[in-house]
This record gives C-alpha cells, sequence and structure tokens, in this order.
C-alpha cells in the first residue's frame, strides 16, 4: 500500500482548494514559458495533476516550484532528444537527455507497454533523466491494456543504509498495478524508506513532527524533528532497525537502486544528482542523471485475463473481508486511499496548504501566469 498515498490535507485545514483542471492548466502554461513544448508540457502537467487528484499530495503541483527551479537555472533540458540507444524486442535503453522525468518517463513506460503488446513483456531501462513524479502514474497506465505494470525509480541520497549514519541511498520507490474483474485495481507504490522524503518536506511546511523511526539527526540519533533530519540528517530503510526489519527495507532500497542505475547507464547511490536544486552536488559522477525501470507483461500471456480478474476479485473480497483489528474498521487493498481521494478531488477539488499556495503564487508571479 502505498503510505504516502493516504491524502496528507483534509480540505479543511486547507488555505484553498483548487479545481483540479485548473492547477493541470496552470502547471503546463508555467512549464511552456521555460521553453517545454506544449505536448511535453501537458504530458508533465496530468502526471502531476494526477498525484494530486489521487491525494499524494507530495507529488502534484507542490513539486512544481522545484521543476521551475532546475529548469529556470538550465539544469534540465527542456526539449530533450529521448533516444533509444539499446534494444531487444522485449527490452530498451533509453537515454533521456536531461530532460524532466516527467516527460522521459511516460514516453519509457509506453514504450514498455508496446513491447508488452508486441511480445508478451517490456522492460525499459532509464538513464540520464530526472525526477518522474507519483510512481504509480505509470502502472495505472497499464491497466487499460490488460497489462500489468511496474515502474522504479532511484532518486537523491535521503536514506542511511542499515547501522549508516550518513545519506547514501534514494527513497528509490517502486509500483505496480493488479487488474481486477469487478472491483477497483489492486494498486502498490511504496517507498523503500521508512517514510517518504516528500513527507518530511510536508511536515518542516506545516511546522509538525515526523513519527518515530523514520529518522536520524547529523549524530546519528533518530530524530522527530524534519528539520534536524534535512539539516545533515538522513531518513532510515524502511523497518527503522535490524529488530523491525530494516534490512529488508536497506536491501530493497539497493534493489531499486541498481535496477534503476547501473543497468540504464545512470547514477547510483550518492551521486545520483539533486534534486531539488538546493542540494548539494554529488561527490563525483559515476552515471547520468536519475534513472527509472518500467516493466509491462501480458496477463494473457500467463492466464485467461478474466480468470485472472476473478481470481483478483475473490482476493480482495476475501481480504475486505478480514476480522478488523481493534480499534480499526478493518484492511484496506492497496491503492484505496488513492482511489477514495480521487472519488472526493473530483467532486470537491484539490486542498492546498498555504505554504503550497504561496509557493505557487510566487511562480505565478515569476512567469506571469494566473494561478486561478
Amino acid at each position: 500500500m502505498n503510505v504516502t498515498a493516504v491524502p496528507n490535507i483534509p480540505p479543511a485545514a486547507a488555505d484553498k482548494t483548487f479545481e483540479p483542471a485548473l492547477l493541470r492548466e496552470f502547471s503546463s502554461r508555467v512549464l511552456q514559458t521555460f521553453g517545454v513544448p506544449a505536448a511535453d508540457a501537458e504530458l508533465a502537467a496530468a502526471v502531476l495533476s494526477s498525484a494530486d487528484l489521487r491525494g499524494i499530495d507530495t507529488h502534484g503541483v507542490a513539486r512544481l516550484p522545484q521543476y521551475v527551479e532546475m529548469l529556470a537555472q538550465e539544469r534540465i533540458n527542456p526539449r530533450p532528444n529521448v533516444r533509444t540507444v539499446r534494444e531487444t524486442p522485449a527490452t530498451a535503453t533509453v537515454d533521456g537527455d536531461n530532460g524532466l522525468g516527467l516527460v522521459v518517463g511516460p514516453r519509457a513506460n509506453e514504450l514498455a507497454m508496446e513491447k508488452a503488446e508486441r511480445v508478451g513483456t517490456g522492460w525499459v531501462a532509464v538513464g540520464n533523466s530526472n525526477h518522474f513524479g507519483a510512481g504509480e502514474y505509470y502502472p495505472l497506465q497499464a491497466l487499460p491494456r490488460g497489462l500489468i505494470g511496474w515502474a522504479m525509480t532511484n532518486s537523491p541520497p535521503q536514506v542511511a543504509p542499515l547501522w549508516g549514519a550518513e545519506k547514501m541511498l534514494g527513497t528509490n520507490p517502486l509500483a505496480i498495478a493488479f487488474p481486477a474483474l469487478e472491483e477497483p485495481p489492486v494498486v502498490i507504490d511504496l517507498t523503500t524508506s521508512a517514510f517518504a522524503f516528500g513527507k518530511v518536506e510536508h511536515a518542516a511546511r506545516q511546522g509538525t513532527s515526523i513519527p518515530e523511526g523514520c529518522a536520524i539527526d547529523r549524530d546519528g540519533r533518530m530524530t522527530t524533528d524534519p528539520h534536524a533530519m534535512l539539516n545533515g540528517g538522513a531518513l532510515l530503510p524502511l523497518g527503522s532497525d535490524r529488530e523491525r526489519g530494516a534490512h529488508k527495507g536497506y536491501c530493497l532500497g539497493a534493489m531499486v537502486d541498481l535496477l534503476c542505475g547501473p543497468l540504464g547507464g545512470a547514477s547510483w547511490g550518492p551521486f545520483a544528482p539533486p534534486f531539488p536544486a538546493h542540494l548539494p552536488p554529488p561527490a563525483r559522477t559515476v552515471g547520468k542523471g536519475v534513472g527509472h525501470l518500467f516493466g509491462a507483461f501480458q496477463v494473457a500471456g500467463f492466464a485467461d485475463p478474466e480468470e485472472f480478474g476473478r481470481q483478483v476479485d475473490d482476493w480482495i473480497r476475501t481480504l475486505r473481508a478480514t476480522r478488523p483489528a481493534a480499534g480499526t474498521s478493518g484492511p484496506m487493498i492497496p491503492g484505496d486511499p488513492n482511489r477514495r481521494a480521487e472519488e472526493v478531488r473530483r467532486r470537491e477539488g484539490v486542498p492546498l496548504i498555504p505554504a503550497v499556495v504561496e509557493a505557487l503564487e510566487r511562480v505565478a508571479r515569476q512567469t506571469g501566469i494566473p494561478l486561478g
């Protein structure tokens, strides 16, 4: 289940609520002012809008000022020549030409899905890219095509390895989506760290603490202060410590880093390029940019799609019927919080906290594109 997917801010706590279409258009127009072609800007805005609609507040329009900063400093290529540099019928390596990950990612994901439709499976490694938004966006595109989709990415170092006291790995998320027949799809999207970096930023903006066991300060001591993590500290692997399974989170993060770094010619570990722009540059260069890996395969290549869908429906209904733990309403299915957020936000709009609204208003003044 995507631990970043539960809506961070209920509408009542937000300063303003915006129509999703307005935020999407604003994002597209802003990106175009920095030379991003209209079609690419609209694609990038769609990725951001999906996150906003589905309650992933850390990866929606709140990230736009950071993309703007990178573009303004010419640290992202607004018109990349995204090209395939190595290929077989079922695999490819793509060079993103330092483009927006919100553009490079969808193009590479499309290639993986096209290969899956032709030969049963498709896997595309990507190098020389940048932050690609919310991971779940990519496998969601596979569902209408009768495909099971995968996506993962490495990211700038924010996570200490098990028993380490400095940032060496990214939060390195991975996502996968399974189609059902009558039930909503099962959508899994998670970071391999105990906490998402975007949620640390979110807590810092709000002046709130982060949960115990998610981060350490610069001296390697556990902290609940987001600023202590941001100022020289580090996130912890999923599990927090050895007794609670942090070795498993560490290994998952290592897996994503190796699949998204060396495989596609991207940077890895502590040498992944910074995002946002204010983070320090890496000590040395070991590859190009951030790396991703996209995968897709036909359900029909393994099972009758209708029977598979019935089995997934049965799986979902069986788990929903689990006896609830004390003080809870019972288990959720991976993807439930996102889907419910989307139902509400399509109807009521996207709530943005004051700090995000202020940042977007600065972008509006900078670009001359009105916000609302």
